[in-house]
Formats: C-alpha cells, structure tokens, sequence
C-alpha cells in the first residue's frame, strides 16, 4: 500500500500505471470496458498524487494512502456519507455533560479491549453509516449490560425506521434509529442480515433481542463530557467525512477537520501518543480501510 511520507513527486501515467494495476489486483476491482478503465485510472492518478503531496506537506497530520476508495469519484463518495440531521432536531431533554471531577475518568479507554466492539462491518454502496453508527452504540451497551456481544442489523434500521424519519440507504440520523428501538426491538444480523440496499421491512418481533430504554445527547463541543460518555460505553457519533484527506486515510491522528457533519460512526475511546490525545473511532467501511477499520481523531481540533 501506498503509505509513504517525503518529498512530493508528479509522476507520468507510464510510470503511474503499474501502481494501477497492483490496485486493481489488491482490490479485486474489474471493469467491463476500456473506457471504464481509463476513467478509474484517471480517477486513481488524482488520489495518487493528492497522496503524495499530502504526505510531503503535512508530516505532522495523518498519513494518507492508498486504498479501496482510490478509483471513487467524488460523487460516489459522497452516497457513503448518510448523516442526515433534521434541520428542526433538538438535543434530548436530558443532556449528558462533563462530570464535577475530571480525575475520576480513565487515562485511556478502548471498549475492544473489553469485548464490547464487533467486528469491523462494511456499509458498502449505501448510505446507512447512521444505521452502523447506532447499532454500535447498541451493541456496546448491550455487551457491558449482559455480558454478551451480539451483532445488531443494521439492515432492519434502513429499512423499518421511516416513520422516525430515516430514508434507508439515502440517509438517517442516529436519534431517530434510537427512537425505533424504542419500540420495536432490535434483531441481530444473523436474523436480519445486511443487503446494502432499500428493502421492505421484514421485522419479526420474535427475533428482537432487546429494546432501547433510553437514550441521551452529550453536551454539543464538549470534550470532557464526551470522554466521560465514552467512559460508560461505546458512543454514536457524528462528524465531518467530507475530505479527500479522510477518504484516502491510511493511519495516524487526524488533526484539521472541517464541521459540515455528514458521517456516522461509533466512538469506542481515547488515548494518548506523545502529547496528542486522541479519540479512538470505528468506521464502517471494512477493515482494508484506515487503521483496520479504525481512525484516530484529535482531541482538540488544530483549526479551532
């Protein structure tokens, strides 16, 4: 994979296309025509070299690389960012906030260290990041609550929380699937598995494991009531995906973001490297992606 940081270099298509062709054979991609194939390359060279100039100029940021997305347009792209936030939304009634005393919390948390984190999963071409973003949530809650980790459908929250004011693989919001399973319980992946696409609902009460009791909003920009929610259990985020850097992300922290929230993904904790703190984040875009699955989030964003 294509990870390296240095001086940026420009290179010829010749010199570009055996690059090409290992991330054709690495990815299992295949396209049906020429012309197919010269798009892609087209679209690969763009990433490649946005890379390579990334790389040379930012060697304090993340390292960005090569990876599935590579050969995707920048309207393909943007099917995978589902985040949907009604203008109307307003935050829970209650709001969870930073507790009194800060030395109470952890140094560090990471919920895959405690078996309350599946597996990465993969949305695939549809814009359900909110639906894996809350069944993490769940899944975590579940875990530390029982003692056991099921895996929850993500397929049933696309397709049988319209009424809450989802819209399936066009987009949903992580309150309105909490709201669904609320009243109607959740069903594990096993007995709803996941298509990728807009179905009819299929819910069967029999299968639902368990329901939502309750759910609570963190105080908006604060990261010490962020870190003690996280503290408790897995948390559903939201954040902005929108860049070509987050994209093509490789590994390392994250530390310029913008703020047009349009991802969802599950918060799973913090740590620290150096004298950076971090969050400790899970995508939903397979695990070839970023660190395994995973991207580490400054704590205090550089551009604030």
């Amino acid at each position: 994979k294509l990870a390296a940081t240095g001086a940026a270099a420009v290179l010829s298509d010749a010199a570009l296309e055996p690059h090409f062709l290992k991330f054709v054979a690495d990815y299992g991609k295949s396209y049906g025509t020429r012309d197919e194939f010269e798009f892609r390359f087209a679209q690969f060279t763009k990433s490649f070299n946005y890379i390579q100039e990334h790389n040379a100029k930012n060697t304090d940021d993340a390292v960005l690389g090569i990876n599935h997305l590579a050969d995707w347009t920048p309207e393909e792209y943007k099917t995978l960012l589902g985040l949907r936030i009604p203008k109307n939304a307003k935050q829970t009634e209650k709001i969870f906030s930073a507790p009194e005393n800060l030395t109470d919390l952890p140094a560090a948390v990471d919920w895959r260290d405690q078996g309350a984190v599946t597996p990465v999963k993969d949305q695939g071409y549809c814009g359900s990041c909110w639906a894996f973003s809350s069944t993490g949530a769940m899944e975590g809650r579940y875990q530390i609550m029982t003692g056991t980790l099921d895996s929850f459908s993500e397929q049933q929250l696309v397709d049988c929380s319209k009424k809450e004011g989802n819209a399936g693989c066009s987009g949903g919001w992580m309150d309105q699937a909490f709201e669904y399973v609320e009243k109607n319980a959740i069903e594990t992946e096993a007995s709803y598995p996941y298509a990728g696409t807009n179905q009819e609902c299929n819910f069967d009460q029999t299968q639902g494991v368990d329901k939502v009791v309750s759910f609570t909003d963190v105080k908006v920009n604060d990261p010490a009531a962020l870190a003690a929610a996280v503290a408790e259990g897995p948390v559903a985020v939201a954040i902005d995906a929108g860049s070509l850097s987050f994209q093509l992300y490789h590994h390392g922290i994250i530390k310029h973001c913008r703020h047009n929230l349009d991802h969802g993904v599950l918060l799973v904790g913090y740590g620290k490297e150096k004298k950076d703190e971090y969050w400790i984040v899970k995508n939903s875009w397979g695990a070839k992606w970023g660190e395994k699955g995973y991207f580490r989030l400054l704590k205090t964003d550089k551009d604030e």
